[in-house]
């Protein structure tokens, strides 16, 4: 197993740095992932506080044949250009780097450009069909902790979650998902300018909301039949096993190529989860732990059974 530097978008304004890591045996093509990240800024190994989901999974993937291909997000390493973005979209902050990634690995003779995969976690799976459908072209999707609800609904949802019993924080979090509420209705029947006009918070606008919810994970997933491999933690409070992961079966019950795995006990970062509280969600962060050798596997035989 080796890494090699990569730089997704050399010569463009956002060039950012990457690893391509490729198992032992390169007597042959190999197929090969690129991973998408979920919401926020992230370095190339999603790292958060003392996880590195992307890091572990290049490692265990290579380990079993399979190459990949990770990197800085974009609003990780140009915070400040991208916050100058007026309009932005999830297609500046993530899918036009993905498809570079993509390029990077059709363009190397060590790569099978006929067995890619998009590996998408959290957000980042959410918007993996969208990928694959507006350029991607992949052999087919592996989804971690992903929705088919729009963001809007998981905004809302986590932020009702936040104040837990705490009456003052209940409270607090209650206030805020109100105000939220209030901006997102009628959010689809604004027009596009209106919507781009339209404060969320910060410096985002609802036309980020409005665009990336015109059609769910789910929508895109209907109207194609690549292989698709959904995955779930039993535990995670992100992202909910009875409500989005059923919520995916019950779509997709006669999708074809659909397959599904859920994990009882871990959590958002496919780590052994420590809670199943959302309010104490930062310590899920705060000690170290790997991803689960049942993940990797998983992911390999689903890879080479359909490339």
């Amino acid at each position: 197993m080796k890494s090699e530097a990569v730089i997704v978008g050399e010569g463009t304004e956002y060039p950012l740095n990457g690893l391509l890591t490729l198992p032992d045996d390169l007597s042959a093509p190999v197929p090969a992932v690129v991973m998408v990240h979920g919401s926020g800024p992230s370095n190339m190994d999603e790292k958060v506080r003392k996880l590195t989901p992307f890091k572990d999974l290049a490692d265990g993937l290579a380990k079993r044949g399979i190459a990949s291909i990770r990197y800085d997000k974009r609003t990780f390493a140009h915070k400040f250009k991208m916050m100058k973005i007026k309009d932005l979209t999830v297609r500046e902050e993530t899918i036009d780097d993905v498809l570079l990634a993509l390029d990077i690995l059709r363009n190397d003779p060590r790569i099978d450009s006929s067995e890619l995969f998009i590996l998408g976690h959290s957000m980042g799976a959410m918007l993996a069909p969208r990928i694959d459908a507006e350029g991607g072209n992949v052999r087919g999707l592996v989804m971690m902790a992903g929705t088919p609800h729009r963001l809007e609904d998981i905004v809302l949802r986590q932020i009702g979650k936040a104040g837990g019993d705490r009456p003052f924080m209940k409270w607090a979090m209650g206030k805020m998902a109100g105000s939220y509420e209030k901006k997102f209705e009628g959010l689809y029947g604004l027009s596009d300018e209106e919507a781009k006009k339209k404060k969320f918070s910060g410096g985002m606008t609802l036309w980020y909301f409005k665009e990336m919810g015109r059609k769910t994970a789910a929508d895109y997933l209907l109207e194609n039949d690549k292989p698709v491999l959904i995955m779930q933690g039993g535990m995670d409070v992100q992202v909910e096993a009875a409500d989005d992961f059923e919520a995916f079966k019950e779509l997709l019950a006669d999708r074809k190529n659909t397959e599904y795995r859920l994990y009882p006990y871990l959590d958002h970062a496919f780590v052994t989860a420590l809670s199943d509280d959302f309010t104490k969600g930062a310590r899920e962060f705060a000690l170290e732990r790997h991803i689960w050798p049942e993940v990797f596997d998983d992911i390999a035989e689903f890879i080479k059974r359909w490339a």
